[in-house]
């Protein structure tokens, strides 16, 4: 009887730490899903403030077409997505259209000057900045999810119940040198 309680014990204490591992990574998926639904809002919030600040541009550079015209394609690009690495991708593209942009700012000083831009430009900039925070806690959402799911004993459940490495919310590929290279600064 003694071995048989042993062997009921042992399986029972197996399941209920598998039951645990299993618990744990729906914890961290849904909490990397809560992460990237915490960047749709800034996103929305972004994408609802470009229309307004393409039009007070448009007011003062209406041959700036081509750029104005990237940005509405990659909004659209970026309101149309919709799986997390389709949507990683458009909002990078939106970054560096919104990046043009700013260059094109320089060019134009009475622009610069337009309290309505500047409010908006203040706006788009706090967005931004609420957008980096977001993905910061989005990827230390998916290196926890990572972890667990690459970490012994929680890798030999994690296969068996469709968990896997996911991918971080990075800088493209071909936006790494540009990003890496230090801005030029001009007075």
């Amino acid at each position: 009887m003694s071995v048989t309680f042993i062997i009921i014990a042992v399986i029972a204490v197996i399941v209920l730490c598998a039951i645990s591992i299993y618990n744990n990574l729906v914890k961290l998926r849904n909490n990397r899903e809560n992460a990237f639904a915490d960047i749709d809002v800034q996103l929305k919030q972004r994408y609802d403030l470009v229309p307004q600040l393409v039009a007070t541009v448009k007011g003062y550079a209406a041959h700036e077409k081509e750029l104005l015209e990237a940005i509405t394609a990659a909004r659209s690009a970026s309101m149309s997505a919709t799986s997390i690495n389709d949507k990683i991708q458009a909002d990078n593209m939106l970054t560096s259209a919104l990046a043009g942009l700013k260059v094109q700012v320089e060019a134009y000083p009475d622009l610069k000057a337009n309290q309505n831009f500047l409010q908006l430009q203040g706006e788009l900039s706090d967005i931004e900045n609420k957008l980096a925070a977001v993905r910061r806690y989005f990827n230390s959402a998916t290196r926890e999810l990572n972890n667990a799911v690459q970490t012994f004993p929680a890798n030999l459940l994690a296969g068996l119940f469709g968990f896997h490495k996911e991918a971080m919310y990075e800088i493209e590929a071909s936006q790494r040198a540009a990003v890496e290279k230090a801005p030029e600064i001009q007075f």
